[in-house]
């Protein structure tokens, strides 16, 4: 269910809005041609968001895993991999 959800907001949303707002373009008069412009700007945006969350939880991800480094330093004096390059 959650992959579902994931799947609509990162792609069928900004999809269906980019159409939408492409067919107002094409179709309509002044003012839904503004409105279409408007649409494919926001469908723009919500890729945008959609990426910058991926990018914040991926780096939040680096972030504990240089946590574990730094609490393995503490207690054995020595960066996890460093006995390794020495072999």
């Amino acid at each position: 269910m959650a992959r579902t959800g994931l799947t609509f907001v990162r792609i069928i949303l900004p999809a269906a809005i980019a159409v939408v707002g492409i067919v107002l373009i094409v179709v309509g008069g002044d003012a839904a041609r503004g409105a279409g412009i408007v649409l494919v700007g926001v469908a723009g945006l919500v890729v945008l968001a959609n990426l910058l969350m991926r990018l914040a939880i991926q780096s939040e991800g680096d972030r504990e895993r240089d946590e574990e480094r730094r609490r393995y330093f503490d207690r054995h004096g020595h960066w996890p991999d460093e006995r390794s390059r020495r072999r």
